[in-house]
């Protein structure tokens, strides 16, 4: 989402800086030319409505409105991409927990405050708290959803540069909610086969829960 989210910040940021120096440059402009000077009389107040004056207040009307609805309709259409992850894309469980995060693949590898994922691939995590509100925060993908205790909350993202990224909690969880950091580390498609093929000498998600079912 980076290049969308870059965008709508860029296009935000001129739009306000166009104005803010257009009001800015008007205020000076119009202070000294109709300042108070000797022998210069102020013109009496007018009731003019004529057509240029209603053309003046229509067109600073509908010209901030329009530009308004722009940011709303990208904005919007931003957040609706980033509330619908792909139905292919690949899931992984990860757990806040004061002050770690805990992840889960499906295949069985478990982390703390590492997650391993291929390039060029949807990834869907599901994640939830178990104490506080945590959030889960990777800046370079423009990315970050709050996780909550006793609810399952979606974020997902589609790497594409290999590198490694940090993960920050943007929601002040404790007293060290500064060191619950870590790293998203995307890796190419053979590499991460290579990586999941380590393991952690576990099995997957299913086969632990159906060995707990047969246990107990």
């Amino acid at each position: 989402f980076a290049p969308q989210v870059d965008g709508l910040y860029a296009y935000m940021v001129v739009i306000s800086a166009f104005f803010s120096l257009l009001v800015a440059f008007l205020i000076i402009y119009f202070s000294v030319k109709y300042r108070r000077r000797a022998g210069v009389r102020a013109a009496a107040p007018t009731d003019d409505h004529g057509i240029g004056a209603i053309i003046l207040e229509i067109a600073w009307s509908v010209i901030p409105l329009g530009l308004s609805l722009v940011m709303f309709a990208w904005g919007a259409s931003i957040m609706f991409q980033e509330s619908r992850p792909p139905k292919d894309a690949l899931n992984v469980y990860v757990t806040g927990k004061q002050w770690m995060w805990k992840v889960q693949h499906l295949e069985g590898p478990r982390e703390i405050d590492e997650l391993h994922v291929p390039v060029n691939r949807d990834i869907r995590l599901t994640l939830t708290s178990e104490d506080v509100i945590h959030d889960f925060y990777v800046p370079a993908f423009r990315t970050k959803t709050d996780v909550l205790p006793g609810r399952y909350t979606t974020e997902w993202f589609r790497p594409t540069k290999i590198g490694d990224y940090h993960i920050f909690c943007a929601e002040y969880c404790g007293t060290k909610h500064s060191g619950m950091t870590g790293y998203v580390h995307v890796l190419s498609v053979e590499d991460y086969n290579k990586w999941l093929a380590q393991g952690s000498g576990e099995g997957s998600m299913a086969e632990d829960g159906q060995s707990l079912f047969r246990q107990l």
